[in-house]
């Protein structure tokens, strides 16, 4: 193995263990930390496996590896987004009925202090 790999190795398993840190101290949810844990065992198994880019691109019949990982990269961070937006979607909507709900007993309040 090359040092370049031994670094590859070295950061890809810091880089998950400063994952599972930011999940157990309740900064990161599970439910988004599951894109990073993935991201971090393919990095970890494209470190071990050096040819393993060239292999899956000449199957999948992508002519220059690294394209391969611009692709991949790309339709993620789309399907990230999309999981994202339908999470803000839900807040925003969960947002204006709790105001609304506010709203409603701060009027009951003054109503019920006026008599």
């Amino acid at each position: 193995m090359d040092l370049i790999q031994y670094l590859a190795i070295g950061a890809s398993f810091s880089f998950l263990a400063f994952i599972a840190r930011l999940i157990f101290k309740g900064r990161l949810r599970e439910e988004y930390a599951i894109i990073w844990i993935i991201s971090s065992a393919i990095l970890i198994a494209f470190s071990f496996w050096r040819n393993g880019l060239q292999v899956i691109a000449d199957w999948i019949g992508v002519f220059d590896p690294p394209n391969l990982v611009f692709i991949g990269a790309i339709f993620f961070i789309l399907i990230y987004l999309l999981h994202l937006s339908v999470v803000v979607s839900k807040l925003q909507e969960q947002n204006k009925t709790l105001a609304q709900d506010i709203a409603l007993l701060k009027e009951q309040l003054k109503s019920g202090k006026q008599h």
